[in-house]
């Protein structure tokens, strides 16, 4: 094993050692803490990025890690392919632009903000490198017990009573976790991954019963995470109570849920699993349309930003539940665009919203000091007079005077990102997911014309909803005073869509990696081959 093959676990141990070391210093380093947080996750950055250039390497291969080098599929192994090296980038992009964003003041609206960031990005890194189910359900939890925390952070009751609830749904989920996976286990006699691959496809009769109920069971709980219809009700109130910062993170975690039905879809029931194959894809199709239908509906009725930023989350995540229910390479190809582009979209909004909002409600919290001292429920749990101390005791940002004219810019491209219009990477996904889904029409059906106007109505109302959020608070003069928008908050959302822009301007590059990591999805053989022993694997899926 080369020294280069130890960055596979770099995104798990880099986080957890600053974050367990972040813990033992008092909470008044905080300047402390924010250099080590920026260190780490520019760390990670540049780790995913080298992963990223080994596996796209001219006949690269996936990058197996098996700790105490132990043989699979008895090792705890992680895997780094094209698709895992995307998610660690695109996690790693979020985190870093997310962070510096709440350096503004959100990371001291509670304690321990910093060691749960970055035991959330450990977990999140952990899901997008493990191969096997069990470390999946450990880097969830990981995951999950982080997001706890940050959903809680600045107290408020609205946030208060929005987390309690988010705690309770995701406990129960992971029984389901375990369910699903001990039914698994007890048909194949495997949780890796790359071996369910090899296994699976000579299953009939009982036995295939038995694993299709356990991955149903464990698809709910992907399901409550990326926020499928009717699981994902609790989606929305939870982002819109959380902090801005922290509501832009959790847009990643949406995405996991996505991540491992998209991995478990390829490897174990894709069109290489014998009697498996294709096995729920009907069901992804009819419960990705019926999200689509409920995230765009959510989408219109909202009345603040954060409404529709969370129903957008649920949209996204509908229209990546019907691309992979295709079970088509190109229409996968085209998702993965779409899922880089939404999240950082979507992502960058939220972070837009509370500077396109703070002045109204510097107003209502004015109103409502005058009656008595209570906490915000839209604001980081800190009281007005708190807040106005903060801002006379360490302001580090500066006014800007055509701040609605920077707000106003970024919001419409941000409209013009997330309702997929020209010529923008939204416009170029949903354009090759469309042209995917009318390739292959004839094996599709009904089905296929139900998607394609379903991803094209979906645009229309986000367009609709956005323009009519941005007429109100932006382009309608009121009475109020003007916003101030600090450099430490701008910079974090112009990174961000420059990163989108720089999808479209490099959208031939970026094109054939998705179409490639399509291609390896849909040839589970070659992920196999990189992780389990030849001389495990039967003749036939041999490499």
């Amino acid at each position: 094993m080369s020294p280069a093959d130890h960055l596979v676990i770099a995104p798990i141990l880099l986080p957890l050692l600053a974050a367990a070391f972040m813990l033992v210093l008092s909470e008044r380093r905080r300047w402390l803490k924010r250099l080590i947080s920026l260190a780490t996750l520019s760390a990670l950055a540049g780790v995913a990025i080298a992963l990223l250039t080994m596996v796209d390497a001219p006949g690269g291969a996936p990058l197996a890690y098996r700790l105490g080098n132990w043989p699979a599929p008895f090792a705890i192994t992680l895997v780094v392919d094209r698709l895992s090296a995307l998610m660690l980038l695109l996690s790693a992009s979020i985190g870093l632009c997310t962070l510096f964003y709440a350096l503004a003041r959100w990371d001291r609206a509670g304690p321990r903000f910093h060691p749960l960031f970055l035991l959330l990005t450990m977990g999140v890194n952990g899901a997008f490198l493990t191969g096997d189910l069990f470390n999946l359900f450990v880097f969830f939890e990981v995951m999950l017990a982080a997001s706890y925390g940050l959903a809680l952070h600045g107290s408020g009751v609205e946030r208060t009573k929005a987390s309690l609830h988010y705690v309770a749904i995701n406990i129960a989920t992971s029984l389901l976790f375990l369910i699903g996976i001990a039914l698994i286990y007890a048909v194949t006699g495997t949780l890796n991954m790359a071996d369910l691959a090899v296994r699976v496809p000579v299953l009939a009769g009982q036995e295939l019963v038995l694993l299709e109920s356990g991955a149903a069971i464990l698809s709910i709980a992907f399901f409550v995470k990326a926020g499928m219809w009717p699981l994902g009700f609790w989606l929305t109130p939870t982002y819109a109570a959380a902090a801005a910062p922290v509501a832009a993170t959790f847009a990643i975690m949406s995405k996991v849920g996505i991540y491992a039905i998209v991995r478990l879809s390829a490897l174990a029931f894709g069109p290489a699993s014998g009697l498996a194959a294709g096995f729920a894809n009907e069901w992804l199709m009819a419960g990705g349309l019926a999200t689509m239908a409920f995230g765009a509906i959510g989408m219109l009725a909202a009345s603040r930003l954060s409404g529709i930023g969370g129903s957008y989350i649920l949209l996204s995540s509908g229209t990546l539940l019907v691309a992979t229910g295709t079970g088509s390479a190109p229409v996968l190809a085209g998702a993965l665009l779409y899922l880089v582009s939404s999240t950082l979209g979507v992502c960058a909004m939220y972070l837009l919203i509370e500077p396109v909002e703070r002045a109204a409600d510097i107003d209502r919290e004015a109103a409502q000091r005058q009656s008595e001292p209570v906490f915000e429920d839209d604001e980081p749990g800190l009281l007005m007079e708190e807040y106005e101390a903060e801002e006379e005791e360490d302001e580090i940002g500066i006014v800007i005077p055509a701040t609605i004219a920077l707000l106003g810019s970024a919001f419409i491209f941000c409209a013009l990102l997330m309702a997929g219009l020209p010529p923008l990477s939204g416009f170029i996904a949903k354009f090759a997911i469309i042209d995917g889904m009318l390739s292959g029409l004839p094996a599709m059906g009904t089905g296929g014309w139900t998607a394609i106007a379903a991803i094209l109505l979906s645009g229309l109302a986000t367009l609709i909803a956005m323009t009519r959020a941005g007429i109100s608070l932006l382009w309608v003069p009121v009475d109020r005073p003007q916003a101030h928008l600090r450099v430490v908050e701008a910079m974090p959302i112009a990174l961000l869509l420059a990163l989108c822009l720089a999808l479209v301007i490099g959208a031939g590059p970026v094109t054939r990696y998705m179409k490639d990591t399509a291609a390896a999805l849909h040839d589970p053989g070659r992920y196999a081959g990189a992780v389990l022993d030849p001389a495990l694997q039967p003749p036939e899926r041999r490499r």
